[in-house]
């Protein structure tokens, strides 16, 4: 069996991070692992508290995984601090971690913040070069281009934009090359479930390695229950870079995924609600 890893914040109310992750890779029949990056008190209407984990203790959990069940693919969540972004390049480094997808997130579907100011320019320079696929939405995609985003030029635009800090990174950074010498830019996936104008859409956007690109039309589900649907997403990529799908392969099928788990209709909670992660298997006893 596949394993995977995630290293992400918790979310105690099971809808998003550590938990919806695992889920997730349950969903695909491949084994879950976890590092913890951050506690939060949350639920479907919010973020009420974020206590992070000690970065020391967030590369001990890194190599009590490594050491034992190795995974196959890593995906990386919630990362409030620079601390903690460098402990897990550290960590990542040092076990020659493959496979590794990014969610840079950085505001909860709620609204609530996630991660300070000075992670971001962290997860970029040391994170980012590390990475196969990077998943951010439009309102992340604007922080990490700086440049709105309003049409679909934009979000090409941006993604390109985002390839190239990648590259200016890497090159500041000589470890974070291929066999070849060159540096390794990540696929980047701007998300647009946040929408651009058509009610009826949310198309994705993929920039692949060597500027191959290609939208990813789909239709929008509208539902209030989101919470959770950018960790489930990412997690879904890295089962199917673990299982040998290109980057290509891996986010259409984890787009598909996640469209399922968004239309099985699931409403729990008094906000905005969690996915079903077990679509796939029927719905649930009454």
């Amino acid at each position: 069996m596949k394993a995977v890893l995630t290293i992400a914040g918790s979310d105690s109310s099971g809808g998003a991070g550590i938990q919806a992750d695992l889920k997730t890779i349950a969903a695909h029949r491949l084994f879950g692992e976890s590092v913890i990056t951050a506690l939060t008190a949350q639920n479907t209407l919010g973020v009420s508290g974020v206590l992070d984990v000690d970065p020391a203790f967030v590369g001990a959990q890194m190599d009590a995984v490594f050491d034992d069940i190795r995974p196959d693919a890593v995906k990386i969540g919630m990362v409030s601090s620079p601390a903690i972004v460098r402990a897990i390049a550290d960590g990542l480094v040092r076990h020659r971690a493959e496979n590794i997808v990014v969610d840079p997130v950085m505001v909860a579907t709620s609204g609530s913040a996630l991660i300070a100011d000075a992670a971001v320019d962290a997860l970029v320079a040391e994170l980012f070069p590390l990475a196969a696929v990077i998943t951010p939405n439009i309102p992340e995609a604007e922080v990490l281009s700086g440049t709105a985003i309003a049409s679909a030029d934009d979000v090409e635009r941006a993604a390109k934009l985002i390839a190239a800090r990648c590259v200016s990174a890497v090159e500041t950074a000589p470890d974070f090359t291929d066999g070849d010498g060159e540096p390794r830019v990540p696929a980047i996936m701007v998300k647009g479930g946040h929408g651009l104008g058509d009610e009826e859409a949310a198309d994705d956007f993929l920039l692949l390695p060597g500027d191959e690109a290609v939208w990813l039309r789909g239709p929008r589900i509208h539902t209030e229950n989101t919470h959770g649907t950018g960790c489930s997403l990412s997690s879904a990529i890295a089962c199917g870079l673990a299982q040998g799908f290109s980057a290509d392969v891996a986010v259409r099928e984890a787009k598909a995924y996640v469209a399922g788990a968004l239309g099985a209709g699931l409403n729990l909670g008094r906000g905005s609600g969690p996915l079903d992660h077990m679509w796939r298997y029927g719905k649930p006893p009454c």
